[in-house]
């Protein structure tokens, strides 16, 4: 909610009257802040499930109105994928599959496969690269993204397609004037739902931490993800083979005014990356993963 306090109260009352609506009889509230357990706390449902203790543990006037007391990670695990499975665990529902598995539509699969036919991708053949991110500080340096790619296609013969989404044009033009490799552009080029299906393609993911890189691990491929503030042992891809790169902790800040830590999406870690190690992960995962491949056929 955005604007001013009497703005964002009024949009509160008016998203809280309209779930009112449904008189729901279970709510799960998986946010676990202020605002959430507010709202979860006047929706009347029956059945009303949040985390206990809280990650933010409430004021003296806040409380906790959940009913189902979920622990701050379930199932044993130590990723932040099972602090958002403990409700299930909570709930008594068995855990069947312990990692995200995103399988494409047909149709979407088609769409991907004639966007990889129009730029002369071969599937299979190519790193799908995602530059961007939301904050600054978790970007890798395009220039480092570049020299990167002129490395691993120099070393691999694979090609390299850009993905993301249109707001990010500014990273990838700068990572494409670095570069010497010839780069597919694909950023903006394909809707969201298909974007899976274009990582179900493509021999590896290369890229920061960030919602692509968790899709392109759901999706099944193998990923080398780049971290700074944030560690991979709770926010790592999960379901596919992976190699998180970090740069040691702690962390001396190169970031100037833009670092705001201890907040993670204001913290620039990532910038200590070299560009060999990256290079070095991504050969290692591809041979390793490529002796994976051979076994299978």
């Amino acid at each position: 909610m955005r604007g001013t306090p009497l703005r964002r109260t009024q949009e509160l009352v008016l998203t809280l009257f309209k779930l009112r609506r449904y008189h729901f009889d279970m709510v799960v509230d998986i946010t676990d802040t202020k605002t959430s357990r507010f709202i979860s706390g006047l929706l009347g449902a029956r059945v009303r499930v949040g985390y206990h203790p809280s990650e933010r543990a409430p004021r003296w006037l806040e409380r906790q109105p959940a009913n189902v007391k979920a622990k701050p990670f379930g199932y044993g695990g130590r990723h932040f994928l099972h602090r958002y499975l403990s409700p299930l665990e909570a709930l008594g529902i068995e855990l069947r599959a312990p990692s995200p598995d995103i399988r494409p539509m047909p149709i979407e699969t088609t769409k991907a496969l004639a966007l990889l036919d129009k730029f002369h991708l071969r599937p299979g053949a190519f790193v799908a690269v995602h530059a961007g991110a939301s904050f600054p500080g978790r970007r890798w340096q395009p220039e480092r993204f570049a020299a990167a790619i002129d490395r691993i296609s120099a070393e691999t013969g694979l090609d390299v397609a850009l993905v993301g989404s249109p707001d990010e044009n500014e990273v990838v033009e700068k990572v494409l004037a670095n570069a010497k490799t010839r780069i597919v552009n694909l950023v903006g080029a394909l809707p969201l739902e298909t974007l899976p299906a274009l990582f179900k393609q493509a021999r590896l993911f290369l890229g920061n931490d960030s919602g692509p890189m968790h899709m392109a691990a759901a999706a099944g491929i193998p990923v080398v993800g780049l971290f700074g503030l944030q560690s991979p042992v709770r926010w790592g891809p999960v379901g596919a083979p992976n190699i998180p790169m970090r740069p040691s902790m702690p962390c001396d800040c190169v970031g100037g005014d833009l670092c705001e830590r201890p907040d993670p999406n204001k913290a620039c870690c990532v910038w200590r990356l070299e560009v060999a190690p990256v290079v070095e992960a991504v050969l290692e995962l591809l041979a390793r993963t490529h002796t994976a491949l051979e076994a299978e056929m």
